[in-house]
This record gives C-alpha cells, structure tokens and sequence, in this order.
C-alpha cells in the first residue's frame, strides 16, 4: 500500500444499487471518470462487487461499490444478490437507480433505511427515456422522493449527485479521531510497538501507520520503541509522556513499568473506540469472567491471512480465554466478512480492532450482536479485562 493511499476502511462507503442492465456500471464509470467497471448489454455481467476509490471535491475520499442487481435470477443469481446484500452492510450512502414502476426498488429502500442508510434515487438513462418528467414523478409519488434525473452517457446530472452525496454526509463524517481527547497540540506521545511476526521487517502495521499519522497532524511529539526498550526509554525522556500507546499483548508488562502519571491504552482499544462501540464493548468485557468450559465463543478477524505462529486471534487470545474459563472453552474463529447471523449459540463476540472494515460494518455487527443479546467485545478490550487492568485504561 502506498503511504500516500487513503486505506478503504477510511474511505466514505457509497454503493450502487439496481437492477441488471440499469446502468449502474456505466454510472460508476462516469462518476470516476474511468472505465472501472466493466459495461455491458448482457443481464447479470457485474456478478461480484466492484470497488473503485476516488476523491471526490468537497468530500475527500470514497469507495464506490458496484453491486450485482438485486433482481438476479437463478442459483447464481441469489448467490450475487446475497453480495448485494452483504454490501448494504459497509454502505455509508446509497445511490439507488430506479424503474418507474418501483416494483423491486419499493423493497430496497425500505431495507437501506432500516439499517439508516441515507437514499438517494435516481432516473438513469436521461438521453434514451421517452418522458423523464412524467417517469421521475411516478417515482415520487410511489417513494416520496423526487429522483435525480441523470444519463451516464451524456453525463447529465453527474454534478448534481456529487452534491446530493455532500448533503447526505454521515453526522459524524470526518469528525472521528482514533485518539479522540486524550491528546492536545504539544503532549508527548510514547508508542509501544513490539515487532512480531504479524509485522512483517520493515513495515508497520496499519494501526501502528494510521495513529502515528494522526498524532504527527495534531502536533504531537511521539516517540517509539518495542517493548524490551520501553524502560531505556522511559528514562531518556525528559518528561513522562502523557500517553503511552501499546500493543495489546504487551498491556501488562506495559502498566507494570509506565509512569504513574502516564495515561495507557492500546491500539486496539483506540480502534474500539474509532471504528465501534467502545460502551458496549466494555460493558460486554464482563461476560469474561462468566466464561466456563461449556461456553462457546466467536473470534471475529478482519484480516483474511493463513494462520501464523503466535497469531493473536487464533493462538494468544484463545490461550489467555482458556487459562481462565478452562481448557475445555469452545471457540470458533472467522475472518473476512465472514460472520453468523445466527449468533445465539455463542456466549461472547470478539472482535479483532478492525482496521480493514469501514465503521459502518462494525456498527453492522455490533447491531446484529445486539439484537440477539449476545455481549461483543474487541481484542485490547478483552485482554485489558483477562489481565486486569481494564478499569485502568484511556479511550
């Protein structure tokens, strides 16, 4: 990844929702102004989602989703509208392209607005349509929303979603902070970043790169060092830091050496916070000590990697959970965007920080575990918690 690449977890997240042969490949393709996805007059060609991240002025920068239609037919076809649906979960804003007669596009919209999508419909096909006015009022009078009316070919009306997008930004876009308001301009930051085998040499991890960036732009000081340094460190500053940031692995050997005036968290912890539900997370953190033999928990990674040697999710965190509830605790682990909609047979959720899923997704599932009463918590959380100092970190 290039260090000047905007990471698509922190990209606004706008897809594109129709039918087959509606246009939507073409109208990706105008709105980045290149040949992204691939067009053509045969029903069902977009078979997977296509993504495409861009800048966008006024904006910053997007990933846009092209989605399979909604209105596939057959085996493969239910299998395409289930990557539909999948989509729906990491969308932020929606463009839905509609027929005048809304038969499937009626179902859609209610769907994206019950997971508080915001919609906005369009008319594509401007420059081959008969009546555009009498065809976008029959979409008004059967959705309530005057579509925008706009042609991929002639570009008419382009600008004007770009403006529609503007006004449906997320409360919360561009205000999120991985380190929130426990740092100001000028506090000293110490990070803690043991390389294990997970980073690979001469790279940091996405985590690591994304705060370091965040608190070079806030104008703090940072220092860095793994942890078999973190004393020598601590003694050639010439004050204590503010903040010390640690891998979560290392928390306890961490509190056991900082400053008692230093405050402590971890990136995991921050991304909590960043990308999910940091109160539910903590709250859920209780269900820990709850855990026996007989529990059964659900380990959730984002990153989708052949299993290493001392892998946090799949071998330290299940150890550390083992050591405590009994060798017997049963724990199934997931990757990617695999995840169970049933989750009722599961005692606890944890998820890893999710630093390649746009927050969109993570409230997703954080909503899901909710529903069906399931506590979920995140990596730095559960290991601050298995180590008791839960009650002694910062987000």
């Amino acid at each position: 990844m290039s260090f000047q690449k905007t990471p698509n977890s922190n990209r606004l997240h706008i897809a594109l929702f129709g039918r087959r042969n509606n246009g939507k490949s073409s109208l990706i393709n105008a709105l980045t102004g290149q040949n992204t996805a691939l067009v053509s007059d045969t029903p069902g060609t977009t078979t997977d989602p296509v993504l495409k991240a861009m800048e966008i002025h006024g904006i910053g920068p997007c990933l846009f989703i092209d989605t399979p239609g909604y209105d596939d037919e057959g085996e493969l076809g239910k299998m395409r509208i289930t990557r539909t649906l999948q989509a729906i979960e990491k969308t932020d804003i929606a463009l839905l392209l509609c027929h005048p007669d809304m038969k499937e596009e009626l179902h859609w919209i209610k769907i994206l607005k019950e997971k508080n999508i915001p919609v906005i419909l369009l008319l594509n096909k401007a420059d081959i349509l008969h009546d555009t006015e009498q065809e976008a009022q029959s979409i008004k009078d059967k959705s309530g929303q005057y579509p925008l009316i706009v042609s991929a070919k002639t570009h008419q009306g382009i600008a004007e979603i770009s403006q529609a997008i503007i006004r449906h930004l997320p409360e919360d876009f561009d205000t999120q902070s991985i380190t929130g308001n426990l740092v100001s301009e000028g506090d000293l930051v110490l990070l803690v970043m043991p390389q294990d085998i997970q980073a690979p040499k001469g790279r940091l991890i996405l985590p690591q790169v994304q705060t370091l960036r965040e608190l070079l732009d806030r104008k703090c000081p940072v220092m860095s060092c793994t942890t078999d340094r973190l004393k020598a460190t601590l003694q050639a500053l010439s004050r204590p830091p503010k903040l010390i940031i640690t891998d979560s692995q290392v928390f306890k050997t961490v509190y056991e050496q900082k400053p008692a005036e230093s405050m402590l968290t971890s990136f995991s912890v921050l991304f909590a916070a960043y990308k999910g539900d940091i109160e539910y997370y903590t709250a859920s953190a209780s269900a820990i000590d709850k855990l026996t033999e007989k529990s059964h928990v659900l380990i959730a990674e984002a990153c989708t990697h052949a299993p290493l040697s001392e892998d946090i999710g799949r071998v330290k965190l299940p150890r550390l959970l083992r050591k405590k509830a009994g060798e017997g605790l049963q724990i199934d682990i997931v990757s990617g965007n695999d995840f169970p909609k049933d989750l009722k047979k599961y005692d606890l959720i944890i998820q890893c920080g999710a630093c390649m899923f746009n927050r969109k997704y993570v409230l997703s599932r954080i909503a899901q575990a909710r529903l069906q009463k399931i506590p979920m918590t995140n990596y730095g959380v559960a290991i601050a918690c298995l180590n008791g100092i839960l009650d002694k970190i910062e987000w």
